[in-house]
C-alpha cells in the first residue's frame, strides 16, 4: 500500500537504491559494538560540525542542471533512465548530506524532488520546470544560509513546491493512480 503522504499518491516507477557496500574495515576489525564515550564524540562531532556545505551543495546542484540541459538538448534521443540517474543521483545527495551539515530544509526539498522523480514516466517540459523549481530553492537555501528546518517560511516552501507536483500531475490524468 503506498503511503498517501509519499509519492504523491502514485505507484513508483523506479526507486532512488541505496546500496550498502561491503564494510572492508569490519572484516578486518571484527565485530563487537561500540562504546559510549565513543558514540558521545562521534554524535557531538557531527552537531558541533562546522564545515561549509556550500561548495558540495552547489556541486550537487550544478550536477542537477547537467542532467536537466542533457535532457533538453538531447530530448527523446538520450537513455530515459539514464537521464532519471543523472539527476536523481545528485538529488540522494544532496538529501543525504543536507541535515548532517545543518541544512535538514534541504533534506526534506530533496527528499520531495526525489519522491516525484521516482514517479514520472517521462521528463518532459513541464517536470523539467517543476525540478527547476526544486533546484532554484535548494539554491537560494544555500547561498541564504538557511539552516535548520526554515521555521514557516521553509514549510511554505516545501508546500509550494509540493502543490506544484499535484498540479502536474492533475494536468496528466492518465498519469494518476486509479
Amino acid at each position: 500500500m503506498i503511503d498517501p503522504d509519499q509519492h504523491f499518491h502514485l505507484a513508483p516507477k523506479r526507486n532512488a537504491e541505496f546500496f550498502t557496500p561491503e564494510n572492508q574495515l569490519k572484516k578486518k576489525v571484527g565485530t563487537g559494538g561500540l562504546s559510549e564515550n565513543i558514540l558521545n564524540k562521534a554524535q557531538a562531532l557531527l552537531e558541533d560540525n562546522t564545515i561549509d556545505f556550500r561548495p558540495l551543495g552547489e556541486m550537487y546542484l550544478e550536477s542537477i542542471m547537467k542532467g536537466i540541459l542533457s535532457v533538453e538538448e538531447n530530448g527523446k534521443t538520450s537513455n530515459k533512465e539514464d537521464a532519471f540517474a543523472s539527476i536523481l543521483f545528485p538529488t540522494v545527495q544532496l538529501k543525504a548530506n543536507g541535515g548532517m551539515f545543518h541544512y535538514p530544509l534541504i533534506t526534506r526539498i530533496a527528499d520531495r524532488l526525489i519522491q516525484f522523480l521516482e514517479v514520472l514516466e517521462d521528463l518532459d517540459t513541464e517536470a523539467l520546470e517543476i525540478i527547476k523549481a526544486f533546484h532554484t530553492t535548494i539554491r537560494a537555501i544555500l547561498l541564504g544560509q538557511i539552516k535548520g528546518d526554515g521555521g514557516q517560511r521553509g514549510d511554505d516552501l516545501l508546500k509550494a513546491l509540493v502543490e506544484a507536483c499535484y498540479r502536474y500531475f492533475e494536468k496528466f490524468p492518465d498519469r494518476k493512480r486509479e
